[in-house]
Formats: C-alpha cells, sequence, structure tokens
C-alpha cells in the first residue's frame, strides 16, 4: 500500500456520500497521503445537497456543478469520471480516493490502477462487491461516524478466520510464525474492504489478540523504546 506522502485526488459523489461525515472523510483520507485535490459533484441547485454547503466551505472542498438534464441518467457519474480521467493523465496525483457507494465507479477503479496508481473506495456496506474489489482498499464509511453515534453491528468471525488463515500460510516463516505487518498487507490484498474496525478493534494487533484460534508474541524492536513487533502464528491441534 502506498505510503502517506502520496499525493491524492479525492472525488465526491455528492449523491452518494453523505454531507454529516464530511470531516471524518477527509482523516481517514490523511492516512493514506495529502488530498491535494478535494472535489464533491452534483446538482447544487437541488435541496437535497443543502447539507454539504457548510463542509464545502470548512474543508475547502471545491463543488463541481452538473445539471441533472436527463431523467433517469446520472449526469454526475459522468463529470466525475471524466475529471477522473482527465486527472489520470495530467500525472499531478499518486492515487485517487473515490467517496461513493456507487457501482457505476467499478471501471474506473480499475482503469486508474492500470495505469499502476493506487485508488481508495470509501462508501457505505450497501456498497455493491464489484466496486470494493476493484478497489486497493476499500473503506465502510459507518466505522468513520463519531463515537457519539450509535456504532454499526460488528461482522460476524465467519469470513475473519479462513482470511487470517491464509494470509499468515502465505507470510509465514518456517517457524509458523509470520509478522503481523506482512500478514495485514496479504490480507488487504485478498479483501480490499478488510479494515479490523469492521470487527469493532481500532487495530489489527488488537483483533488478532482476541482470536483463539491464534498465538500471538510480541519482541521488542531494541532501540531502548518501548516499540515492539508482533508476530502470530497458528495455534496447533
Amino acid at each position: 500500500m502506498s505510503g502517506s506522502s502520496d499525493k491524492l485526488a479525492v472525488l465526491v459523489d455528492a449523491d452518494n456520500a453523505q454531507a454529516s461525515i464530511a470531516a471524518e472523510l477527509l482523516a481517514e483520507v490523511s492516512r493514506y497521503g495529502t488530498a491535494t485535490i478535494k472535489r464533491a459533484y452534483g446538482d447544487w441547485t437541488t435541496p437535497n445537497l443543502r447539507g454539504w454547503k457548510d463542509a464545502l466551505q470548512s474543508l475547502a472542498i471545491q463543488p463541481i456543478q452538473q445539471f441533472a438534464n436527463t431523467t433517469g441518467k446520472n449526469a454526475t457519474d459522468s463529470a466525475l469520471i471524466i475529471d477522473a480521467m482527465d486527472l489520470l493523465h495530467g500525472g499531478a496525483v499518486n492515487g485517487f480516493c473515490i467517496v461513493s457507494s456507487d457501482s457505476d465507479y467499478t471501471r474506473l477503479a480499475t482503469r486508474i490502477r492500470e495505469a499502476g496508481l493506487v485508488v481508495y473506495g470509501l462508501g457505505e456496506k450497501k456498497t455493491p462487491a464489484a466496486f470494493v474489489a476493484a478497489c486497493d482498499k476499500f473503506i465502510y464509511t459507518e466505522i468513520l461516524r463519531p463515537s457519539s453515534e450509535a456504532l454499526p453491528e460488528p461482522e460476524g468471525p465467519e469470513p475473519l478466520k479462513p482470511l487470517l488463515e491464509n494470509a499468515i500460510a502465505a507470510t509465514a516463516r518456517d517457524s509458523g510464525w509470520a509478522a503481523l505487518s506482512a500478514v495485514g498487507s496479504q490480507v488487504n490484498k485478498n479483501s480490499p474492504s478488510f479494515d479490523p474496525r469492521n470487527y469493532g478493534y481500532p487495530k489489527l494487533g488488537d483483533l488478532v489478540k482476541k482470536q483463539k484460534f491464534l498465538e500471538v508474541k510480541e519482541v521488542p524492536v531494541g532501540d531502548g523504546s518501548t516499540s515492539v513487533h508482533i508476530f502470530v502464528r497458528l495455534k496447533t491441534k
């Protein structure tokens, strides 16, 4: 996954994103790079986008006006996709953040990745699987809501065990131990929407420590600090 020095274009489908978590969205984006371009697309003459007004001003997001010229056709999608392709060929950014729960952006995400740039998707859990899979990483926006709001039910453990087992098997040394950082990278390759926060834990280390089928050990970094390297392996039967 790309580092925090990446320059990112954040393109928001305002028709399919919530203004109430706009600040949280940009805070999440900052974990992956710097949002050098921030644009939100929609028909700003309609009352349903009124809630975005304060967010656009306070977060310096540029509104891109797109009139809905034809009933049943999403002009916002077309405008966002055209701008994304212009930015892709302009070479000013290293990656894209597409904020939407709409499957119409699946081909766009695929095309950007074919060009060698990273794509982060941000949308609700209702987002179609095709769009999720087309991104390098997909973040469900339900986990970004302020703690004062009701959190969604954590995802069940059923898909988690095989996901972790396969990642450990792919990254383990001869001893069976695998570095947690390598496991995390492998899991994200296999499942772009994986995030420990989906299971109610802030970090992957917290999540693996609660799994009964795993052994976890911490090894001091050795630089005089309290930092540790975390390793995991499957428990022997």
